[in-house]
């Protein structure tokens, strides 16, 4: 990332000492005794904030670091390779597309940091580029030629033998050429129009066809239905994992798609589109029939990158930029697949332990005789689920004992990513089918994954249940489910799980989140509560315990925090942890450096885009933020205050972010049990505060740089909780083998000098 200078950041001095409280907009001073104090400057001042675009960018630049470092197991190292290359994809589909619709729309309205639209974006292509540039490096000159050494092989035209040669053209030949139609480009054939991120050919020409006809250029659309990878079969492979690339083979037979012409060149392409879907939610009759309408279009929306194979001429790239309407800015010419996000096919198609992750075993915390239900466990107890080292099957199971079990009523969810054929979507099918009440509030909304919602919306429909959409103009984002069962003595009682991820079966299996199940009467009914909000209309009701967004979720965090801050100017210790995707709102952040400036130690544990600057003298030098990147994608959002001592815990669904705050249904749910909340407080913060080798910590110009590693402990904090919850014993991870490697060395270093 370009660096900003914190030096815009003035900070003014003042001689009282008496605490001011005036909330995020306010100021917050020093507490002292007589000496020079702290004065915040005004939350519009630029020099406060870093760019969120350029902050998404280099949170992309840690996940490629991952395939940068000899710790991690080979095929893991390109799977965050592939990892890379997909958020970029998401990156310009919806943040640049956003933007270079505004710019088209004459919108010049800068961010909270003060970067013009036009400066924006220039950063964004300079810093891209040079990642980009990174991504093939590490993928030519060192994953692809160590994969090979193990067997491995992405084969080049130039090294296949001859029955491989003749097998491959077979197989162009019956699969590929009854399926393409190239299209030459001439007065009557225009440029046709590219899907979104589809692999395609522009190809040279020189002749004349049958008809007389004469065409410089044609286009060649790869259609999907056709694998971008072959495996070739053991009859002519040469080793163990032989592969090629349909771009190889497509390259290779080119001329047989254009009979008779010269065939001068051929070069891979892909056009990114902007996929952001609008509609218009207080005009439409039904939300998901304006959906169906628009998600279509996604695929050819305006062009908002070129990618390009480095050995077209200038003069024909210049032609694609004129065809897509892009500048030079926004050319990207990479050395290998267009598609890079395609190689994650090898990782499923090698069957190789030694270079993947150490298979593990999710914890089963909920163990207990096939006879006993999972309402008497949860009766008795409070369960707290810490996915992926625990596994997420209890969740699935109380949904689908509730489907069968007699004595349940009615079960309430909210949805907002469940993926195609969904165990939790078929247990409320088949609780429908039951009988069961079910209620479900879908959020179709939930980018790239309006179509699966959309399916599983209209199977719970048709099987009887009452599905709504929330509240127009708010995403539901909330993760919620109550279960309503009568209980021996008549009485009704509310189960309720309660999460900070997506009831989502496999992602689970990757991202970290908590769960909490639990019969307790008053999450029971402020959950209720919630759900009447979203099927009905009412005024604003009264919860409990619960927070929620947009209400009164943003206001406590904020009395939160400066509470925190007037123990501190008192004396007292004060502490804050927060983990979180994203910190993007100016509001909170704004009392974070009010809380840091009063001396509040402050530790903020974000994954991706963080807004603040932390260390900055005098502002935010008690703030610290770090990052994870390991091998599960880090989801849970837990906000930690001290109070007193008291250690007021929360789970939520939130993102300290705007949108998160204000513009969606959001939950957070105070773990009061203290076991419960010690264990929040051991897993998801302690471990993640003192990792060593998957950690970065960042700095106040926005960049980051790994967590020392030297004279300190090794910690994976993500290892530590397998170890910690998962069933089977602690397998070798990929920092024993290196350990091991080391001591070998050491060993035969020893020995020799002993010789």
């Amino acid at each position: 990332m370009s660096k900003i200078k914190v030096s815009k950041i003035k900070v003014s001095k003042t001689k009282t000492t008496k605490a001011k409280d005036e909330g995020p907009r306010g100021t917050a001073e020093r507490h002292g005794s007589g000496e020079d104090s702290v004065s915040l400057p005004p939350p519009d001042e630029p020099g406060l904030w870093l760019n969120r675009e350029l902050a998404q960018i280099e949170f992309n630049a840690r996940v490629l670091a991952q395939a940068d470092d000899p710790e991690v197991p080979l095929l893991e190292r390109l799977r965050f390779l592939t990892i890379a290359s997909t958020n970029f994809d998401e990156f310009f589909e919806v943040r640049v597309g956003g933007m270079k619709q505004r710019l088209a729309a004459g919108s010049s309205k800068a961010g909270p940091d003060g970067l013009m639209s036009g400066e924006l974006m220039s950063r964004i292509s300079e810093r891209v580029h040079r990642l980009v540039e990174e991504q093939y490096r590490l993928l030519n000159e060192e994953l692809l030629p160590e994969l090979a050494q193990m067997g491995v092989r992405l084969l080049r035209r130039s090294v296949w033998t001859e029955s491989q040669r003749s097998w491959i053209r077979d197989w162009f030949e019956r699969q590929v050429v009854p399926l393409v139609s190239p299209v030459a480009l001439d007065p009557v054939h225009p440029f046709p129009s590219i899907l979104n991120k589809a692999l395609a050919f522009v190809v040279s020409l020189d002749g004349k066809d049958a008809f007389g006809r004469t065409a410089a250029l044609a286009v060649l659309q790869v259609p999907r239905v056709l694998p971008r990878i072959l495996r070739l079969p053991s009859e002519v492979a040469t080793g163990p994992y032989d592969f090629v690339l349909i771009s190889s083979v497509i390259h290779a037979h080119v001329r047989e798609l254009f009979p008779g012409m010269d065939v001068r060149s051929c070069h891979q392409f892909r056009i990114t589109r902007n996929s952001d879907l609008w509609v218009d939610e207080e005009e439409m009759e039904d939300l998901m029939d304006a959906l169906k309408g628009e998600l279509p279009g996604r695929r050819y929306g305006d062009a908002v990158r070129l990618e390009v194979a480095d050995t077209c001429p200038e003069g024909t790239a210049a032609q694609l930029l004129s065809y897509t309407g892009l500048e030079e800015a926004d050319l990207y010419r990479v050395n290998g697949p267009v598609n890079m996000n395609r190689l994650a096919y090898l990782i499923g198609e090698v069957d190789r332990d030694d270079l993947k992750w150490p298979p593990y075993v999710p914890g089963a915390p909920l163990r207990r005789e096939p006879t006993r239900s999972i309402f008497e466990i949860v009766r008795e107890r409070d369960v707290l689920l810490h996915h992926p080292f625990e596994s997420f099957n209890p969740v699935i199971e109380l949904l689908q004992e509730a489907a069968r079990d007699p004595e349940v009523l009615a079960i309430k969810q909210t949805l907002y990513r469940t993926g195609a054929d969904s165990p939790v979507v078929e247990a409320l099918v088949e609780a429908a089918q039951n009988g069961k009440e079910v209620t479900c509030v879908v959020e179709l909304m939930a980018r790239f994954d309006e179509a699966a919602n959309i399916a599983g919306a209209t199977r719970l429909q048709a099987a009887g249940a009452n599905v709504v959409y929330g509240v127009v103009g708010y995403k539901t984002h909330a993760k919620m489910l109550m279960v309503v069962r009568r209980e021996e003595d008549g009485s009704l009682r509310r189960f309720t799980h309660l999460g900070t991820g997506n009831y989502h079966h496999r992602t689970a299996k990757f991202y970290t989140d908590f769960g909490w199940i639990t019969a307790n009467e008053t999450i029971g009914s402020d959950v209720h509560k919630v759900f009447m909000q979203l099927t009905s209309v009412g005024r604003g009701i009264r919860l409990e315990k619960l927070l929620q967004a947009p209400f009164t979720l943003l206001p406590t965090i904020l009395d939160l925090i400066r509470f925190e801050g007037n123990e501190a100017k008192e004396g007292r210790p004060a502490r804050i942890v927060a983990r979180m995707n994203a910190l993007t709102d100016v509001g909170v952040m704004y009392a974070l450096y009010e809380a840091s400036c009063a001396g509040v130690e402050i530790d903020l544990i974000v994954r991706g885009v963080c807004c603040l600057r932390p260390g900055v003298s005098r502002l935010s030098e008690n703030i610290r933020v770090l990052s994870v990147v390991g091998r599960f994608l880090e989801h849970s959002r837990a906000y930690w205050f001290h109070h007193c001592g008291e250690e007021r815990v929360y789970l939520a669904s939130a993102d300290w972010m705007g949108r998160n705050l204000h513009r969606r249904v959001e939950i957070a749910f105070p773990i009061e049990n203290p076991a419960l909340r010690e264990r929040v407080i051991q897993e998801g913060m302690l471990p993640y505060l003192k990792d060593t080798r998957q950690s970065w910590r960042m700095g106040s110009d926005g960049t980051y740089k790994p967590a020392t590693r030297d004279g300190t402990k090794p910690l994976r904090a993500q290892q530590v909780l397998l170890e910690q919850l998962s069933v089977l014993g602690r397998a070798a991870s990929p920092l024993d083998n290196a350990r091991r490697r080391k001591s070998d060395r050491k060993k035969k270093k020893l020995r020799k000098k002993k010789s």
